[in-house]
């Protein structure tokens, strides 16, 4: 089970009591939100495209959509999300449950500037009814990402 890898990641840094478990669903933002008993922008969703020939994982806020025209400056091509079964085979995790730790090899992360205004957030942990509490630092050492970039719009109100 994909939860189960991302558990055994965060055992090497004595974190695996860390990762929440739930009864109910946590598949979209409004859900975890839900599940969490947390405003939806602090959901940190994990989005997956393709970029020449690549996959790619974005964190965004929970409230950030992203800004085509941003997007293509930053990547020089246009947004195209994965399918949910090209997500499942580029990451290792289910639409759902898509997280940026212990992804699969060769899948780029990188984190959106939405999040920044946060202490923490709470992506999810490979399944469908799970997250972690990470501050931002913590996400940023345990996503190693890329880099943080600014292709989102509609979160800075």
């Amino acid at each position: 089970m994909a939860i189960e890898k991302v558990k055994s990641y965060f055992k090497q840094y004595n974190m695996e009591n860390r990762v929440q478990e739930f009864e109910v669903s946590s598949a979209t933002v409004e859900l975890a939100a839900e599940a969490l008993h947390c405003e939806p922008d602090r959901i940190a969703k994990t989005l997956s495209f393709l970029v020449n020939g690549k996959a790619i994982l974005i964190v965004t806020a929970g409230d950030a959509k992203v800004d085509n025209p941003k997007y293509k400056a930053q990547f020089g091509v246009k947004a195209k999300m994965l399918t949910p079964e090209e997500t499942k085979a580029w990451t290792g995790y289910a639409v759902g449950g898509v997280c940026p730790f212990a992804v699969n090899a060769d899948v780029s992360i990188y984190l959106d500037l939405s999040l920044k205004r946060f202490h923490t957030v709470f992506p999810a942990c490979g399944s469908s009814n799970s997250a972690i509490e990470l501050t931002i630092e913590e996400l940023e050492k345990h996503t190693h990402p890329v880099s943080w970039i600014d292709v989102c719009k509609n979160w800075n109100h």
